[in-house]
């Protein structure tokens, strides 16, 4: 069986933010691009990564402003990163045993792209389908 790659399954370019944008703008580009996962950036380069479950926990503290605190109070800042040639299986297999939600790709320092829970699945649906082993296209 070949090996398949991290890319090809992963979301390319995902959004960005950074450190100093509020919980408040995270939460409202997450709505609007449907997303859970945000990599947070300063000058391009990866710092760390903020979920909508991180940006919850955190709303739910008391004194707690979304409008004026910052990504960089929940965000993490020990992501889950690859490099884009990083098998599936070696993904996925990291993602469920540290139950990350979330791979971020990085290449040269750069975010290139995310892989989720959800591209696992869909990952998932193609190779069962290339196998034979899927229900094949739906109609």
């Amino acid at each position: 069986m070949s090996l398949h790659t991290i890319q090809r399954f992963m979301t390319p370019a995902p959004h960005t933010i950074t450190t100093r944008q509020t919980l408040a703008e995270a939460h409202q580009a997450m709505r609007e691009r449907g997303v859970r996962h945000l990599p947070v950036v300063e000058e391009g380069k990866l710092v760390g990564v903020v979920s909508q479950r991180d940006l919850y926990l955190l709303e739910t503290l008391r004194g707690v402003d979304v409008s004026r605190e910052l990504v960089e109070e929940a965000m993490s800042d020990e992501p889950f990163v690859v490099a884009p040639d990083t098998t599936l299986e070696e993904v996925a297999e990291t993602m469920a045993n540290r139950k990350h939600g979330s791979a971020l790709v990085v290449e040269s320092s750069t975010v290139v792209g995310i892989f989720t829970s959800t591209d696992a699945l869909r990952a998932l649906v193609t190779l069962l389908r290339m196998s034979g082993e899927g229900p094949g296209p739906r109609p």
